[in-house]
């Protein structure tokens, strides 16, 4: 991947390592973004643009994503619906002069500190159990009978697919996504999910009683 070259695609979103995000690309400098990157197969970079901040005014260090483009779709008119896939991160260091009508800029790689232990792992196997329970109380709550999602292994992958599936708002996105500890990460989720996990469970099993005239199981907490 090449650093000092990276097309650039700010955007109000959060793109995870390892996970995927639908894009819907309708302006034309972006159009083309999406035929160069189709045509050469390379990858771009999204980063987060914060509210009312302007394209070139991206604050340097800004953490990114590098996205790979899994699926796209053209529509009649010149518009695209595409999936892109979270590849490595990146932090913005400047925009380089380029003759594409796109953004283009220099960025420097973003990888995690090493980190080993019992009690990475221990946070590992909470951090993927509360979620579970969470998500099962969503689902019965929207009567959602698909399966949960896989989850990743290892605590790095598990901590940035955990948080692109459950409600945060964007700082605290580009706060996880913008951690080198997954220590960190999984601590900032383990509080995000514990503080919810009572109270969506008590409401799951509200609903279910009154599906089943207060005959249905209970939920586990």
């Amino acid at each position: 991947m090449d650093f000092d070259w990276l097309p650039l695609f700010p955007l109000p979103v959060v793109l995870f390592p390892g996970t995927a995000l639908p894009l819907h690309i309708f302006e034309p400098r972006y159009r083309q973004l999406l035929a160069d990157s189709l045509e050469r197969e390379e990858r771009f970079g999204i980063a987060r643009l914060p509210e009312g901040v302007a394209e070139l005014e991206l604050p340097p260090g800004t953490v990114g994503c590098v996205a790979e483009i899994v699926t796209s779709e053209t529509l009649p008119d010149g518009r695209s619906n595409i999936i892109v896939r979270g590849m490595e991160r990146f932090a913005f260091a400047s925009f380089v002069s380029s003759p594409h009508p796109y953004h283009v800029c220099s960025a420097v790689p973003v990888e995690d500190e090493f980190e080993i232990g019992a009690e990475l792992d221990t946070l590992a196997e909470r951090v993927r159990d509360v979620f579970r329970r969470v998500a099962r109380a969503a689902r019965t709550l929207s009567d959602d009978p698909d399966p949960l999602p896989d989850l990743p292994e290892d605590s790095a992958s598990l901590s940035f697919a955990i948080a692109s599936m459950i409600d945060i708002g964007l700082d605290a996105r580009q706060e996880i996504l913008s951690s080198r500890s997954p220590l960190e990460r999984l601590r900032h989720l383990d509080g995000v999910l514990s503080a919810a996990l009572g109270t969506i469970v008590d409401r799951a099993q509200a609903h279910t009683l009154a599906k089943t005239n207060g005959r249905g199981a209970h939920l586990e907490k």
